[in-house]
């Protein structure tokens, strides 16, 4: 049993890829603003501004916060580990082969569940668009079949899903509705993923080009019809104007589809194997695509709860062509103009996702986790072929029977799992020799610090937010019962945190971004945490099943 401890040693010369190393620092920052600024922005951004109201801008400086320095962390990471598995092989070398799996588990959670929800945001755009320019497609090859059912039997409002029930043909007794959009655009961009690195980049640098520039022109022509009054909405229960009008846990209940911005920053690390000199590169480019995305992310706010009422954007799927919808600012070319773009963005999301899923599966076959046939490179293109098509059909069948509400709130527990163990990893990591060229993670003493941050911290919420605090065991409100007996669990762990730091002088940088990150977990539901426990459940089975005796490490000490 000592084998599912053990550590694994990387080193650049240990694993020759066959992978082309062909990604620069620029790249590597085209790459993250196309995965970051995608489907958060142009998608979920709508209904974390509807839970939070204009507050959820607090939410985006919080994850932008302990992004930053989980970056760091996996900047050190990378500066050591020049291969391929992002945080699965980084917890490998750190935790050893079960912690491995578990997080390696989870990033295929990540990036499957993230990819059928960027091919539904996909749809949805295209799908407007369409309609738009006068190309109309029937509702019900649209939308999955989940979603028009659940709209059916909860009478929703939402036109478009009762419409596909209404008029989908029959097969037999089955309806036939199937979102063809979503399973047309995880078609190409598997092929293009295929064919290789080299043609995905020149692709993906040309449209978050055009993608950044609207972006700007959003913000430039937005804030004209900016109503400073919008960021003080009337609370609907106190009716009181508050910049948090649903309070804090209202704003904390948006962290799954704030969060689900940031999924796409974990991905290029995956890339190492593909980057020039990555020990140096792939740290500077993510912390400057890190940088540019949270100030985007703020300022898209900003610009969104100042034009419109924050009420109004409950079920909205575009909320950035929708500020400009004749009802709200009425700007009838900047519409379709964002329409467009949209669906460029959105693209771009699913490219880097696309390219990270078989890179992962890549890295544990090498380990002996995953068969052998994940580790086949394309002879011509120099890509994991035969990962890149699997990759492709577990995104595209769940599309005929899943739904975007259960996919978001699903994904981003797993992204922020791996984000804690990268963090702790980093604690656990010896000191290195500081060479030329290579990224080093600043030490700072956090006997000291630590604490003062945390229990400073703490009072500043206090004072910021005295009636969350005065009701913290008042259980009786069941919308704000999750978040306040999360908050208890947080304060206990980092109270231990704090005496942990103080006794082995930990690093100051990978433990507050240890904390920030378990911060951002006490916005989970339960039924995250259910479906997450589940998932992990069966990521167990097949380890124990498979690959405990195929493991790598396991043969080697026979």
């Amino acid at each position: 049993m000592n084998q599912i401890f053990k550590r694994k040693d990387y080193s650049a010369k240990d694993h020759p890829s066959g992978l082309l190393r062909v990604l620069g620092t620029w790249d590597i920052v085209f790459f993250g603003i196309a995965a970051i600024i995608g489907a958060g922005s142009f998608s979920s951004l709508g209904e974390a501004v509807f839970r939070g109201g204009p507050g959820v801008i607090v939410l985006y400086i919080i994850c932008g916060f302990a992004c930053g320095f989980t970056a760091l962390c996996y900047a050190e990471f990378a500066s050591r580990i020049p291969t391929a598995g992002s945080a699965y092989t980084y917890a490998y070398a750190s935790f050893g082969e079960l912690i491995a799996w578990i997080i390696g588990w989870a990033l295929i959670m990540e990036y499957s569940f993230g990819n059928i929800y960027v091919a539904f945001s996909w749809s949805d755009y295209f799908t407007s668009f369409m309609g738009r320019v006068g190309v109309h497609i029937p509702e019900y090859l649209t939308c999955s079949y989940p979603e028009a059912h659940k709209a059916f039997l909860g009478h929703s409002a939402n036109t478009e899903l009762l419409s596909a029930w209404k008029n989908a043909p029959l097969i037999g007794n089955l309806k036939l509705i199937v979102d063809i959009p979503a399973l047309v655009i995880n078609g190409l961009i598997t092929w293009l993923v295929y064919r290789g690195v080299r043609e995905s980049k020149n692709f993906n640098n040309a449209l978050v080009l055009m993608k950044l520039a609207v972006i700007v022109l959003i913000i430039l022509v937005g804030v004209a019809y900016v109503n400073v009054d919008n960021w003080e909405p009337i609370n609907p229960v106190t009716h009181v104007s508050s910049f948090m009008p649903n309070g804090f846990a209202g704003v904390m209940s948006a962290v799954s589809g704030v969060f689900f911005a940031y999924i796409g920053f974990d991905a290029l690390s995956v890339l190492s194997e593909e980057t020039k000199n990555p020990q140096k590169t792939l740290p500077r480019g993510m912390i400057i695509s890190l940088v540019l995305c949270t100030v985007i992310y703020i300022i898209l706010t900003l610009v969104l709860t100042g034009m419109v009422d924050y009420k109004k954007f409950d079920g909205v799927g575009d909320p950035l062509s929708f500020i400009f919808e004749k009802a709200n600012a009425n700007v009838a070319w900047m519409e379709m103009v964002v329409s467009f773009v949209a669906i460029v963005a959105i693209t771009t999301v699913l490219l880097v996702f696309q390219m990270g899923q078989p890179r992962i599966w890549y890295a544990m076959s090498r380990d002996g986790l995953m068969p052998k046939k994940f580790q086949e490179i394309h002879p011509k293109y120099h890509t994991p072929s035969f990962a890149t098509i699997i990759t492709g059909i577990v995104v595209g069948i769940p599309i005929l029977f899943t739904d975007k509400s259960f996919i978001l709130d699903f994904t981003s527990i797993g992204t922020i799992f791996a984000f804690v163990l990268v963090c702790g990893g980093v604690l656990l990591l010896p000191a290195k020799e500081k060479l030329p060229g290579r990224f080093h993670m600043p030490y700072f003493n956090s006997k000291i610090i630590f604490p003062i941050l945390f229990i400073g911290g703490l009072v500043f919420f206090y004072f910021w937010q005295p009636n969350f605090f005065h009701n913290l065991f008042d259980f009786s409100n069941p919308l704000e019962k999750e978040f306040k007996i999360s908050i208890v669990i947080f304060i206990l762990i980092n109270l231990f945190l704090c005496g942990l730091a103080f006794i082995k002088n930990l690093s100051l940088i990978p433990l507050i971004g240890l904390s920030s990150c378990l911060y951002l977990l006490t916005g989970m539901s339960h039924e995250n945490w259910k479906y997450f426990g589940i998932w992990f459940a069966i990521g167990l089975i097949i380890y124990f099943a498979y690959g405990y005796r195929k493991s790598k490490l396991r043969t080697e000490n026979e």
